[in-house]
């Protein structure tokens, strides 16, 4: 595997990949790599001869009391588990590579509506930066394909949304959500539960299949499966910032007659100070059209 620092460096690597007529798959990540991050990989690597993924803790997309200072740096970890899940090329830049005139200072770029809802709207400015972050990588990598995972279901489409708009020929995947045996999704921020609030977390699945459960029953009241959902979540001693069912296609609130083929559940609560976020797709294992 090639490790690669500057963006002169992946430019002019990718310039050779492109003259051989290669197919370029890109793996954006944050870091402290996990086995749902190399299920994207393996998922790449199906779809491209030559897969970049990126290893960045983005500033931009943090919030000013969020995580960004201690959210977890693991290089040498990270490189070794994609070297061992396929991957060809690691583009580990510092932030001066990626944002040149500054985190502060740099061109941003903004999605209207979907970004502003949910994680948008509790986390301002969230998906701004990592529309720009994104947009940056997609210059400088020019994949064919790129894998995003399905557990941060708003930024995929946003990503989606991103890759139409500006007109990238780019081919969006999204990976299926990787499991711990009790239901939890796989997250980086995961380390940071003690052993109370990992075994309370695992709440968070088991309502989201409660939540499918009531929504595909006949005359499912979307606002009472929400209410009784948050409920949930606070018995089992987490905080939730919001427990909802949405259009899966563009996040809209569920009306009456929708089906549950076309929604998806999704929750984002606080286990102490660490927050989780997780969705279902409410016909379980059919996967919406285009996702």
């Amino acid at each position: 595997m090639i490790v690669v620092e500057t963006t002169q460096a992946l430019q002019a690597h990718v310039a050779s990949l492109r003259r051989a007529a290669r197919r370029i798959g890109l793996v954006p990540t944050m870091g402290n790599l996990h086995a749902g991050h190399h299920s994207l990989v393996a998922l790449a690597r199906e779809h491209a001869d030559v897969v970049i993924a990126s290893v960045f803790v983005n500033p931009t997309q943090f919030g000013p009391n969020e995580d960004f200072a201690r959210y977890p740096r693991t290089p040498q970890a990270d490189a070794d588990g994609l070297a061992a899940s396929g991957c060809d090329v690691l583009f580990l830049p510092g932030v001066e590579q990626v944002y040149p005139f500054g985190a502060d200072a740099g061109v941003r770029l903004h999605v209207p509506e979907l970004g502003s809802i949910l994680e948008g709207a509790i986390r301002p400015g969230h998906f701004d930066g990592v529309a720009t972050v994104v947009a940056k990588l997609f210059n400088l990598a020019q994949p064919d394909v790129a894998v995003f995972g399905r557990k941060d279901y708003q930024q995929l489409l946003v990503i989606r949304r991103l890759v139409r708009d500006m007109g990238y020929p780019i081919e969006i995947i999204a990976a299926p959500i990787v499991r711990e045996a009790d239901g939890l999704a796989m997250s980086s921020r995961n380390l940071y539960l003690d052993p109370v609030q990992r075994a309370r977390a695992a709440a968070i699945h088991a309502t989201l299949r409660w939540m499918q459960a009531h929504a595909n029953a006949p005359s499912a009241d979307w606002a009472a499966i929400e209410a009784g959902a948050a409920d949930r979540l606070r018995e089992a001693g987490l905080e939730p910032d919001y427990a909802t069912i949405r259009r899966a296609a563009d996040l809209a609130p569920a009306r009456p007659g929708d089906s549950g083929n076309d929604l998806v559940a999704l929750i984002a609560a606080r286990a102490g100070s660490t927050r989780l976020i997780d969705n279902l797709l409410l016909a379980e294992d059919i996967p919406v059209a285009g996702l």
